[in-house]
């Protein structure tokens, strides 16, 4: 049987799920009755925003030229948050199926996709999609396709995922092109995680690509990265329904249940090899993903009721078992005085942020408090070290940074010609350096600018689209750590520091930023018996105040005549108690008061 290994990458929303939905129905691998969209996007909260967020493999049969062709091939994501998906897709396969949406043209995430796929030695397949709609432009999109990536436009496939037009077409060149897997090199038996997920009763379910060798049920296997030996229960691919079998061969793609209870002992692009007959190196595996965003998590009720666990251990509970389902985030143990314990977390885009949050609400049953996104900054102390920090309670005394160095990111443009202006406005407006501008197709181009992802990670891509009325796109990576005039902002609450509330931001920003804040903070604390003073310094320097009123008792309301010395000496006597009061009283800052500052973002 011959086999071919693929996986389907494209824009956001150029088709790709249902592009996946097509295939499965021309190779008979679902009936119209199973018949469902987006049959591969499996969470609630995929069919309800219509993006992928978890890579599907599915194992299909097409009939080419009287011989039987096993189709293994994965549905990516296309958002820029979830390009680790997409990098692990592409390591476990031998070719790409790359979709252009032909009303849109190549957009950036189509870019960067495309690249991806050349950095992995990966045969790439051009496919103009949507070629049903009135407003196709298939031949133009084509000869752009060639333009920016040198993909002969003769070679593109039109095909409509709608319809089922030019479907047969392009699996018998997925057949024809796309090379075949490469023999096994080595004897022992060698596979690669490349995707897992936990279930409450069989356990950590792993998908590998083996690559040298087979698995066959009771086999007693080795995870060569943590060391643990296990012995396989059940082996399966999915058709797209799950189907069990007994042994998965050279190039072949499936999933392996062992009894893995815990989650620590699966790492996704770990090797899994024989334990009686290991092979002496591992496969390369995966670059370790870079997150770009980092957020608190907290529980929103830090209550432990009697005879349950702690809110807490039910999400850590949460975040462990998701991350197993999603290698690309990370968490370590934070604790606040306002929030109390929870997590540190890395993500690799604001989307995905927002993703994590919502799966550990609905999967994990837990109610969370999010804080304010930030970066990592690493900073050059007077000691000649350097130290990374994800958190601005983390920077040390000013007196001992020598400098502050923050992340760079190279942003590319794709926009309609007339919003080039406002474009430029905006990205200048964020301390933008513009680099290059150049032509895509006739009424689009696309600029390149290096921005800070600290500009960039609250509200740029929501006014990215206002501004291009929803036909603009943009990608972006890391270039370099750079310094700039960075400080930290401390906010005092009636004199005492509040770390919780602490940010890095530049100079320039710093008293705009600050005086929103304080006016956030000054709605939300009950005013007290004495005046409470709302600061923010960086370092020695106070660069924005604001004041909440005593609450004023009017002692002088007894007094109906008389002396005026009588009301002043009452008045006096007043003054002095509330100074009093000032010296030994404290602010109690209520939760509400931290999550409306929190709300507002970059202020």
């Amino acid at each position: 049987m011959h086999i071919r290994n693929f996986s389907i990458i494209a824009h956001i929303d150029h088709g790709k799920s249902t592009l996946a939905d097509r295939l499965l129905h021309a190779t008979r691998a679902v009936t119209q009755r199973e018949h469902r969209d987006q049959i591969l996007d499996s969470m609630d909260l995929e069919r309800e925003r219509g993006i992928t967020i978890k890579a599907s493999a599915v194992t299909v049969q097409h009939e080419y030229k009287g011989e039987t062709y096993q189709l293994n091939f994965i549905d990516t994501p296309g958002h820029v948050d979830f390009t680790y998906e997409v990098s692990r897709a592409l390591t476990a396969c031998d070719g790409a199926v790359m979709v252009v949406d032909s009303t849109q043209g190549v957009e950036a995430q189509t870019l960067a996709n495309a690249y991806l796929a050349i950095e992995n030695e990966v045969e790439l397949i051009p496919v103009v999609n949507k070629i049903d709609l009135p407003a196709a432009d298939p031949d133009t999109v084509a000869m752009e396709i060639e333009a920016i990536l040198g993909l002969p436009a003769e070679d593109c496939i039109y095909c409509s995922a709608k319809t089922g037009e030019g479907i047969g077409p392009l699996l018998d060149t997925i057949c024809e092109q796309l090379p075949a897997p490469r023999q096994a090199v080595i004897p022992e038996t060698r596979a690669l995680i490349f995707d897992s997920h936990y279930d409450e009763y069989r356990g950590v379910i792993v998908y590998v690509r083996v690559f040298d060798g087979e698995l066959k049920v009771g086999d007693r296997i080795r995870m060569m990265g943590t060391g643990t030996t296990w012995t396989i229960t059940e082996l399966g691919r999915n058709t797209p329904q799950p189907e069990k079998v007994d042994r998965i061969g050279t190039a072949e793609v499936g999933w392996i249940v062992a009894a893995i209870k815990t989650l620590a002992d699966v790492r996704v692009g770990d090797t899994i090899t024989h334990d009686k007959h290991p092979a002496a190196e591992p496969l390369p595996g995966y670059e370790e993903p870079k997150q770009m965003v980092f957020c608190d998590f907290y529980p929103a009720t830090a209550d432990v009721d009697s005879g349950k666990r702690t809110d807490f251990e039910s999400l850590r509970e949460a975040v462990e078992k998701l991350q197993l389902n999603d290698a690309s985030f990370t968490f370590e143990v934070q604790h606040s005085e306002a929030l109390g314990f929870g997590f540190r977390c890395g993500f690799l885009g604001l989307l995905h942020m927002e993703i994590v949050q919502e799966r550990l609400e609905r999967e994990g049953g837990v109610e969370i408090v999010q804080t304010a996104p930030t970066v990592t900054y690493k900073v050059n102390t007077t000691q000649n070290g350097t130290m990374e920090i994800h958190n601005p309670m983390d920077l040390p005394d000013p007196s001992q940074v020598q400098a502050i160095r923050e992340p760079i990111v190279k942003v590319e443009i794709i926009c309609p010609d007339e919003m080039i202006g406002d474009l430029m406005s905006l990205c200048d407006g964020r301390r933008g350096i513009f680099k290059t501008q150049q032509f895509v197709s006739t009424g689009r181009q696309m600029l390149t600018y290096e921005l800070p992802l600290a500009e960039i990670i609250f509200d740029f891509y929501d006014k990215l689209k206002s501004i291009t009325r929803g036909y603009g796109t943009m990608d972006y990576e890391l270039v370099e750590y750079r310094v700039d005039r960075l400080a930290k902002v401390d906010i005092l609450v009636n004199g005492d520091p509040v770390e919780a509330l602490s940010l890095i931001c530049h100079r320039d920003n710093a008293e705009v930023r600050s005086r929103n804040i304080l006016k956030a903070l000054r709605k939300q604390i009950d005013r007290h018996q004495f005046e409470i003073a709302l600061q923010a310094a960086i370092g020695g320097k106070i660069i924005a105040r604001e004041s909440i009123k005593a609450v004023r008792k009017n002692v002088t309301a007894k007094c109906y005549g008389g002396d005026i010395t009588r009301k002043r000496k009452l008045l006096e006597k007043q003054k002095a108690g509330k100074q009093r009061m000032k010296s030994i009283g404290s602010v109690n800052i209520p939760q509400s008061a931290f999550l409306a500052i929190l709300d507002q973002g970059d202020g």
